[in-house]
């Protein structure tokens, strides 16, 4: 099948044309129809499968022009880096169409944002926390909103999303078509879909855990952090096979830290993004890793989630995810668009578990590769590595895990009050002799000369 037999228009196929794309992903085959009639659609596939195109080529298909202010299609995604690269796929696809699309995201000025607004759009592409704040603000009205897209809707649950999400749903209209995609299906996922879509039609393209076959697996057994360092920079000198390399952590001080390794070596052609840096450093180092003037970009695993990044030709995981479905994101991110990658893992014996976790979803065995003789095999240990010295009779270091911490202290006296609930009034009526009988002011005189 090609983009010609879908139902698509002028304006498309001319888009389409100017960036080389002819043949439609399964998923993009699969939603077109689905998606364009209008009903609730749930869709399932891999990072790498063209999810963007597969939602908007059948929104923009059937959206008319209007001169209205208010946005009528709403695209929701969990980062700032995503807001940024869904603007671009959809202004590339109405490069002939007379549409307007913003993004909007936290972390910048909102005063510039709610200009941008006023200015009238067709579409929005927002994080939900900014989205709600312009909402509230009333600065965005949400009222026109016929098509509601949720991309990469399992990572938005897993960074706590769900409450602004459902505040979301609260203030836009009843009559909408809902359209969400994600890379796996979780519980969290399932119970949105049922509590907020109306009999959704669902596309499921590929288990969460099926490789790509274009993406060859291998996996180094490392002692420690110091020895996968000595191992990387032995891999990287190789700058005509390890062309673009996108190198995974587990946390955003494990990037930090690895940066300053390698920057020793590897100085101008080292990027490095997580959410502690700020929102131009991020953008700019995407950027240039995206054009080839970084070589090496070292990245967590929610950064980097979803980004469209052509050409890598390796995803080295330089720490293992405890969650397996997140191995297949991280190595989606190569061989994308039907190219040959490759993805390496360094393990230890620690992370012994979470490789059988990943084989098991897999159901294959990721070969193991000997250490070159090269690499130098350390013997230092960092902070996260070093065992943990518990003295078990030293009482002047033993903790009682039940005593209160150094901020708690007991009441003062006068504030330690009794909780009476009810009985509070009928102990304040015998105390202060209060009228027994309502409005008759001289009870208590009469009771007293008695």
């Amino acid at each position: 099948m090609t983009f010609q037999d879908l139902n698509l228009n002028t304006p498309l196929y001319n888009a389409l044309d100017d960036l080389g794309f002819t043949t439609p992903t399964p998923i993009q085959t699969n939603a077109f129809n689905l998606v364009a009639s209008g009903r609730d659609v749930v869709g399932i596939a891999q990072t790498g499968t063209g999810k963007t195109f597969a939602y908007m080529l059948p929104i923009l298909r059937n959206l008319k022009f209007s001169k209205q202010d208010n946005p009528r299609v709403l695209v929701l995604v969990p980062t700032r880096e995503l807001v940024v690269q869904v603007v671009e796929e959809i202004e590339k696809l109405s490069k002939y169409i007379n549409n307007r699309v913003l993004g909007v995201y936290g972390g910048t000025n909102i005063n510039t944002q709610k200009q941008a607004v006023a200015q009238g759009l067709d579409i929005i592409v927002a994080t939900p926390g900014r989205l709600y704040d312009l909402a509230v603000s009333r600065t965005l009205q949400l009222k026109s909103i016929q098509k509601l897209v949720i991309d990469e809707v399992d990572v938005m649950l897993d960074l706590g999303f769900r409450h602004q999400l459902i505040n979301i749903f609260d203030i836009l209209p009843e009559r909408r078509q809902n359209i969400m995609f994600s890379a796996t299906m979780t519980q969290d996922v399932d119970e949105l879909i049922t509590d907020f879509f109306r009999k959704p039609e669902r596309i499921s393209i590929a288990v969460s855990g099926t490789p790509l076959d274009n993406i060859s697996q291998n996996r180094y057994e490392v002692p420690n952090f110091y020895t996968k360092v000595n191992l990387l920079v032995h891999l990287l000198q190789d700058e005509e096979r390890f062309n673009k390399v996108l190198i995974f952590v587990a946390f955003k001080r494990m990037a930090d830290r690895l940066f300053d390794k390698l920057d020793e070596y590897f100085k101008e052609e080292l990027c490095v993004i997580h959410s502690n840096k700020t929102q131009n450093y991020r953008l700019r180092s995407i950027e240039q890793f995206r054009e080839g003037v970084n070589r090496i970009l070292i990245a967590t695993d929610v950064m980097a989630r979803g980004l469209d990044i052509d050409n890598i030709s390796h995803v080295i995981n330089f720490d293992v995810p405890i969650y397996p479905e997140n191995y297949m994101h991280r190595i989606g991110r190569t061989g994308r668009a039907e190219r040959e990658g490759e993805a390496l893992v360094f393990s230890t014996e620690k992370e012994k578990e979470a490789i059988e976790s990943i084989e098991n979803l897999m159901q294959m065995q990721i070969p193991v590769l000997e250490l070159p003789a090269s690499v130098e095999i350390s013997t230092e240990l960092i902070e996260e590595e070093r065992p943990q010295i518990r003295e078990r009779n030293n009482p002047i270091k033993r903790r009682d895990e039940n005593a209160p911490g150094p901020a708690f202290h007991e009441k003062k006296e006068k504030n330690q009050k009794e909780n009476l609930g009810g009985s509070y009034k009928f102990k304040i009526a015998k105390k202060y002799k209060k009228p027994k009988t309502k409005g008759d002011k001289n009870y208590n005189k009469r009771n007293k000369k008695k």
